[in-house]
């Protein structure tokens, strides 16, 4: 109530001090200007306290506790990029994350999962990169290899699939995707604990394993490790469920994309002692033949009419999807998408831009289109440069010009710093009486 009097009361005065109308403008300008930048500062502090409360949070012994704090991570690192914070803190984190993980209920592990995810896409390709897969790879393979609950899973094939994503080399991209192709084909005496492969869990490992697969020049991989990968997801497409239909329609689009068919399938895989003649023939027919199944399904899901599946809301989806697989494997005809970010779009015209773009719309959430505008990381691997609108027009940022908006620590932000606490200044100066100057507009 005291704060509404006075409001009133300062309300009330400016209204019967007309002559004074210009002052108070110029004043309540000046004080605006100061508010909004002291207030922007105050709540940058305070979002850097309630990130270091969270993660103090982690060491509590309630588990409550820690996926409450977990959840305000996450929440964080998806709707800013915490450079700053992970300058700091980094090692902490990961670490703490990485306890949740091997002691944590199933809530917890998927907390603790998406935000070591995130921490990744935080701090791009380098070393802390490579770190965070090198200290994840193991307790999340271990996870993975005992867990059974179907959204635990999940948010570890995300977390296994991103981490590696931006911290793996060829090797130990290879590796995470054999862990992953091991639950749904575990081999035999192997300590993977048999899972019922629910829809949910096939879908999740085949859209990881097919994430992963876009970094990797198919002719690398090994063909014995890959042998039944085409049959398998031939198979998924006869599936009821559509998003395991759709998940093993990308992933074999995207096999025929790099040329796969003859590395993938098994017939066609040579280990140097296999002769030449009836054996190569044999090989050409299973190729021959696994193409042309795969094709007749193919046509067959771009117009189905419904009823196969429960999900009818996805009946479209599907159809669309398979109808521009049959245009690849007929005419060779890559579907081009473009989605409107910002200013500027973000263009794909390969299955595996396409794959890779998906994925990371799903994991960042509605922080996706924040990380677009400003994730440096994310930006170069899609190929997506956003415009800087400056006082005489529009700009692409370049990756040095993207730098120096980017860690609040480095050399180049705190000149920033420099230059726009002079700017303020001066602004101040020139606002003092009864002539107030606008400075921007806001666009500046």
């Amino acid at each position: 109530m005291g704060r509404r009097k006075a409001q009133r009361k300062s309300a009330a005065m400016l209204d019967s001090d007309d002559d004074d109308s210009s002052s108070a403008a110029s004043s309540s300008t000046m004080m605006s200007d100061r508010m909004s930048v002291y207030g922007n500062e105050e709540m940058e502090l305070n979002k850097d306290n309630l990130l270091d409360e969270a993660v103090d949070a982690l060491y509590e012994k309630r588990a409550a506790t820690r996926e409450k704090a977990l959840s305000r991570i996450n929440e964080a690192f998806s709707s800013n990029l915490q450079h700053e914070f992970v300058e700091k803190q980094f090692a902490t984190l990961l670490h703490q994350c990485l306890n949740s993980i091997k002691k944590g209920s199933s809530k917890e592990v998927s907390l603790a999962s998406h935000a070591i995810g995130l921490l990744a896409l935080t701090v791009g390709e380098g070393k802390n990169a490579q770190e965070i897969l090198e200290d994840s790879f193991t307790p999340l393979s271990q996870a993975l290899k005992s867990g059974s609950e179907s959204s635990k899973i999940a948010s570890l094939l995300e977390c296994l699939a991103v981490v590696t994503f931006v911290g793996g080399n060829p090797e130990e991209t290879e590796r995470s995707m054999q862990i992953m192709w091991q639950l749904v084909h575990p081999k035999q005496g192997s300590n993977v604990v048999t899972i019922k492969s629910s829809a949910a869990i096939i879908t999740s490992v085949v859209s990881a394993w097919a994430f992963l697969l876009t970094t990797m020049d198919g002719w690398k991989l090994h063909p014995k490790d890959w042998q039944q990968s085409i049959s398998y997801f031939s198979s998924l497409l006869d599936k009821d469920d559509r998003s395991i239909r759709i998940a093993a329609g990308e992933a074999l689009a995207l096999i025929f994309e790099i040329g796969g068919l003859e590395k993938f399938s098994s017939e066609g895989s040579s280990d140097g002692s296999v002769q030449e003649g009836n054996k190569s023939k044999e090989g050409l027919m299973h190729r021959q033949g696994l193409r042309a199944k795969i094709l007749n399904q193919v046509r067959e899901l771009s117009a189905e009419a419904g009823g196969k599946g429960s999900a009818k809301k996805d009946l479209n989806s599907q159809r669309n999807l398979f109808k521009d697989i049959l245009e690849f494997l007929e005419d060779d005809y890559t579907p081009e998408t473009s989605m409107k970010i910002g200013r500027d779009s973000l263009n794909t015209s390969t299955w595996s831009q396409l794959i890779q773009l998906n994925y990371l719309k799903r994991f960042l959430g509605g922080g996706f289109i924040k990380h677009m505008l400003e994730n440096d990381f994310l930006q170069d691997v899609l190929g997506f440069a956003p415009t800087k609108r400056l006082l005489g027009g529009e700009h692409h940022m370049s990756s040095a010009e993207k730098r120096f908006f980017k860690s609040p620590n480095s050399a180049q932000n705190k000149a920033r710093t420099q230059f726009l606490n002079k700017q303020r200044m001066q602004s101040e100066g020139k606002n003092i009486g009864h002539y107030a100057v606008n400075t921007g507009d806001g666009d500046g």
